[in-house]
């Protein structure tokens, strides 16, 4: 599949020799992921699939956030749906970040401002990551009383390791870029507004490997680190789906909208 026969709402797809640019923008909301964003990176994923001549891909978000999460005034997130179609949407995000972590083709991302909840889990889902310097990642799910879902959890252990993971979920803390290096989150930090220029420089130069050995050993290294993650992770949607009626769960997501 290519790109010449779709026209997306909130996604952009520029194309520059082997290494091609995705961007999503909904122009508001501090882009937060709406239903309709999902399904469109997900089908750029998808088609990339089919794509032998790009061989690495810059994602960003808005100029001013990369992402603030998935937008909960979105309509289409609360549409009274039939119990098959709405397990459906529930795993629609495990399904967009697996997508992106098994293109072929090298991913890096690059956040501007702040990479909230699924904005960090789509992020977690690309090989490399590249944070601005005046920006920051946050995962507050456990204080509105959720977890962390879209199969971030496994992705995030196998990076910064349980201890760390555990201070990240739990404790709800905002983590700057340092401590974001530190920690094994991030591979690049870049000054505020260049993060794109960075992650494109990263990707061209992995754009320039002999290409079929390229895919290959990110094929190998994704199959080694992440053998168990699906097995850990399968039901991250429907735990989601129990903890949002908790009783605590609800007073929380009340207290954090005010």
């Amino acid at each position: 599949m290519s790109f010449t026969d779709v026209n997306y709402e909130n996604v952009t797809v520029e194309h520059g020799g082997p290494v091609a640019t995705v961007t999503f923008d909904r122009g508001g909301s501090l882009n937060a992921f709406n239903q309709a964003t999902i399904l469109e990176l997900t089908d750029v994923a998808r088609r990339f699939q089919d794509d032998l001549a790009t061989q690495a891909v810059v994602l960003s978000g808005a100029p001013n956030a990369f992402s603030a999460g998935i937008d909960l005034r979105d309509p289409a997130t609360w549409e009274e749906l039939d119990d098959v179609a709405l397990r459906d949407r529930f795993y629609r995000g495990v399904r967009l970040c697996q997508a992106w972590e098994d293109m072929p083709q090298i991913t890096v991302t690059a956040m501007e401002g702040m990479a909230v909840g699924a904005g960090c889990a789509i992020a977690l889902a690309c090989d490399w990551r590249v944070l601005a310097s005046d920006a920051y990642l946050y995962v507050p799910e456990v204080k509105i009383g959720l977890n962390l879902q879209w199969g971030a959890l496994p992705r995030l252990v196998t990076l910064v390791g349980p201890s760390k993971a555990k201070q990240i979920t739990l404790l709800c803390e905002k983590m700057g870029p340092d401590m974001a290096l530190d920690w094994g989150l991030i591979d690049k930090i870049a000054d505020p507004g260049q993060s794109v220029v960075v992650a494109t420089e990263m990707a061209s130069r992995a754009a320039s490997m002999p290409a079929a050995t390229t895919r290959m050993v990110k094929e190998a290294i994704n199959a080694t680190a992440n053998a168990l993650h699906r097995a850990t992770s399968f039901a991250d949607a429907d735990q989601s789906a129990l903890t949002r009626s908790y009783q605590a769960a609800v007073e929380a997501r009340e207290n954090f909208n005010r």
